[in-house]
């Protein structure tokens, strides 16, 4: 009998896409046994400010940073969609994609998982998908009891009882490099002419620094 599909979605500004998110990305695929990890720029996140570069150059970079790697892929579908990007939309849009049998995962950070009964319609993510959450460096903060009653007894303790179903639940892992590379602190280097080397991948590095790119955003201080 043929297994079914492991795929995980990672959202994202990427505002640069750097050396720490592609790192998650690969652990997670080795974790969870994944076929493909999408990886999707949000063009303008409902509980972010506005990304300093268009959504189109932000993947692009990805693309550029992604290269061969297997099992990872630069998704634009949430480009193609107006207005904010939420992510009840992108995994309805993957579960049409793979078929209801897919273990269809949405993998996020602890920082944003505490925020998560803010999000626009977040009982519904459980109907498309299993909720991975990826520990943090430095975020210890205790879930709300409106978040523990949106998770309602969904948690799971391991990868084999999370891919018993196509999704429901919810299980938090603890990937090995934990790499806390700030994409805020980045553009503030590349703002200020500073080097970020071995922080983004060189032909990232190299993409930026010929386009110009996030060099007005030293104009904003």
């Amino acid at each position: 009998m043929t297994r079914p599909a492991r795929i995980a979605m990672l959202g994202g500004t990427f505002d640069p896409v750097h050396n720490g998110h592609l790192r998650s990305a690969v652990e997670l695929r080795d974790a969870l046994g994944l076929d493909t990890v999408h990886m999707i720029p949000a063009p303008q996140p409902p509980l972010r400010d506005t990304p300093q570069v268009s959504p189109q150059q932000r993947l692009e970079l990805l693309q550029t940073a992604i290269g061969d790697t297997p099992g990872l892929k630069a998704d634009g579908r949430e480009l193609e969609r107006d207005g904010p990007s939420y992510s009840v939309d992108t995994l309805r849009s993957l579960r049409h994609e793979y078929g209801e049998q897919a273990r269809l995962v949405m993998a996020i950070g602890w920082d944003a998982f505490l925020r998560l009964d803010q999000w626009h319609k977040p009982e519904q993510l459980f109907a498309f998908a299993h909720l991975v959450v990826i520990a943090r460096p430095g975020h210890a903060d205790a879930p709300s009891r409106p978040l523990m009653e949106l998770l309602d007894e969904r948690e799971v303790d391991s990868v084999s009882r999370l891919m018993a179903s196509p999704h429901g639940q919810v299980l938090r892992v603890t990937l090995p490099s934990t790499m806390a590379i700030s994409a805020t602190h980045i553009r503030q280097w590349l703002g200020q002419g500073k080097s970020v080397r071995f922080l983004v991948p060189e032909a990232v590095e190299s993409t930026i620094l010929r386009e110009g790119l996030y060099q007005r955003w030293q104009s904003a201080y």
